[in-house]
């Protein structure tokens, strides 16, 4: 027997593949961040994360499979220890101060849109659609919470395959895109008729309880008014302060249904980074880091969520985003009907009693 077996890499070897892969999503996450600067990108709503998913898909199905086995390592690295990081640092952008200065009403108006939306998605995407349990709750997380990047969070709880991430990305931008350009003209069309709508503060609350991504409730609430925007960006950002609960929540069910042995199903899988991400929150609204700290870990955290979404595309192969067939969108389109009747009627239930 050969005693002088080669191992697939050694340990230099391993440590370029994983500078290797790190500097290509990089580069692909400067590009994102490059080209959503351009006012087409802005005028659409197409945020870096977005262009960043949609250029390593390219990519991943064009140079990246001649490449892969020289830089995988740091391609996987950027999908799941950088995306946590990500998240945590994302708790920077709230502060408990916002979730108070809304009121009441807005912090039930989202956890009744966030809750019904997400059971309705699971519901009807396994029972009515046959689509797979990990499709269903990654498209039911994007949709009712906060688009991509609920749905990255929502990816090392499930653990789900990259193509059935990057279908539900895909099917939240899609529908999140729409939302952002048909909201104003719902609100110009029922002004008169439906109270939601009878001035810029109900809104917001309407557009930030129910639109998909934050830069298109911005969008969405500015082509009325700065004051519907601020009011319907705070809203927005309380749906993103449920996502560390929620993933908690959805953790522990997950665990409750494991079938996988009961050893294994009697332990709990905390994700850490949802915990860590209310900690930053916390962190920013007692202002315990400086202001111009905490801008430059905003930016760092923008690149490192796009890193995360350059390695998630780059690792996505449209075969099996074709083999999954029409009912991801339709899931996708059915949530987004939910979310402008639903989420409105639940807007007027809310603000009736309250």
């Amino acid at each position: 027997m050969n005693q002088n077996i080669r191992l697939p890499f050694t340990t230099g070897e391993a440590i370029k593949t994983h500078f290797t892969g790190l500097f290509l999503t990089a580069g692909v996450a400067i590009a994102g961040l490059v080209l959503a600067q351009n006012s087409i990108a802005q005028h659409w709503g197409f945020s870096a994360l977005t262009i960043a998913i949609a250029l390593g898909i390219v990519l991943g199905n064009t140079l990246y499979p001649r490449i892969a086995v020289g830089c995988a390592s740091g391609v996987g690295i950027a999908k799941q220890q950088l995306l946590r990081i990500g998240i945590v640092l994302y708790g920077l952008r709230i502060t408990f101060q916002q979730i108070e200065g809304v009121g009441i009403d807005a912090i039930l108006t989202d956890c009744l849109v966030l809750s019904s939306t997400f059971m309705l998605a699971y519901w009807v995407g396994t029972r009515l659609l046959k689509l797979d349990r990990d499709t269903a709750l990654l498209i039911g997380a994007g949709s009712s919470i906060c688009g991509a990047a609920a749905v990255m969070a929502t990816e090392p709880v499930v653990r789900a395959q990259a193509s059935k991430v990057s279908i539900a990305v895909a099917t939240v931008v899609v529908f999140g895109t729409a939302g952002m350009f048909l909201y104003p003209v719902l609100y110009h069309l029922g002004v008169s008729l439906f109270p939601i709508f009878q001035n810029q503060n109900s809104y917001g609350i309407y557009a930030g309880s129910t639109i998909h991504e934050v830069a298109q409730v911005f969008a969405a609430g500015q082509a009325i008014g700065s004051k519907a925007a601020d009011t319907a960006v705070i809203v927005k950002m309380i749906r993103v302060m449920m996502l560390a609960p929620f993933l908690l929540l959805l953790s522990g069910w997950l665990r409750l249904r494991s079938d996988e042995g009961s050893a294994q199903s009697r332990k709990l899988t905390i994700p850490w980074f949802a915990v860590l991400f209310i900690v930053m929150a916390g962190v920013n609204s007692l202002h315990l880091l400086p202001a111009t700290l905490t801008r430059e870990l905003i930016v760092l955290d923008n690149f490192l969520l796009a890193m995360a979404m350059a390695a998630l595309g780059l690792t996505t192969h449209m075969g099996a985003i074709r083999s999954t067939g029409i009912k991801p969108l339709i899931l996708g389109g059915f949530l987004f009907v939910y979310l402008i009747l639903g989420g409105g009627f639940i807007n007027w239930l809310v603000a009736f009693f309250f």
